[in-house]
């Protein structure tokens, strides 16, 4: 899943993105309000977690937008201990949970979680191609009744593919989507990546999902 983290302090923003990216996340920083309300409204994200105290526009004023243009996407915002009316007023205006600071990570990845599963009907947000599939919120994938057990590395990989499936995905895509990062032609990481991940997901079932398109990247797909 796609995570916007709005924090201005940035060692506080390299910290979060971290340990989101430990799960499986991938994540885009930003560290002012303005920045923020143009990526977050013009741009596709399954949730953020930003701070309400930011320079330019704040945090609450970001929430208001997104409500006022009908973007449902989960918000959880980071704020001072103390603040108890900035906690009421952003859950007022449509914020789907708080976090006061200093905050565990663990408590910030249960959080959002919990927003992701709520946002997603209460249920499991499932996606699923052929006899594959990924539960975004478990984090559990499968090849028909088998269970396969995947780095977050690999989760997020697989689950770059299977969001366009039969769609060809690019490498700079890839690295973008995964790592964070522009692709350099020069090295070869993705293409390792995908090796690892065929050992697990394809070569022990018959039918093979995993397609290279030469020279330009891969694809979600049944060989037959």
């Amino acid at each position: 899943m796609h995570i916007l983290v709005v924090e201005d302090e940035k060692k506080v923003a390299a910290f979060v993105r971290a340990g989101l990216e430990e799960q499986g996340f991938s994540v885009e920083v930003c560290h002012d309000g303005n920045t923020a309300a143009a990526i977050a409204t013009t741009q596709a994200f399954d949730g953020i977690v930003m701070d309400i105290m930011l320079p330019g526009r704040d945090g609450l004023s970001i929430v208001r937008k997104l409500r006022e243009g009908r973007n449902t996407v989960p918000v959880v915002l980071l704020t001072a201990r103390g603040d108890l009316d900035e906690r009421v007023e952003g859950l007022n205006l449509g914020a789907d949970d708080y976090l006061a600071k200093p905050f565990s990570m663990t408590e910030l990845i249960a959080r959002l979680n919990a927003v992701l599963r709520r946002h997603n009907g209460g249920g499991l947000a499932m996606q699923s191609y052929s006899d594959l599939s990924l539960n975004l919120v478990s984090r559990e994938v499968r090849r028909g009744e088998t269970k396969i057990d995947l780095t977050p590395r690999e989760f997020s990989l697989l689950e770059c593919l299977l969001r366009r499936p039969g769609k060809v995905v690019t490498r700079v895509e890839i690295s973008q989507t995964v790592w964070g990062h522009q692709f350099d032609a020069g090295t070869n990481f993705v293409d390792v990546a995908i090796q690892r991940l065929r050992r697990k997901v394809d070569d022990p079932f018959p039918r093979k999902l995993i397609q290279t398109v030469r020279g330009i990247g891969y694809a979600l797909q049944t060989d037959t």
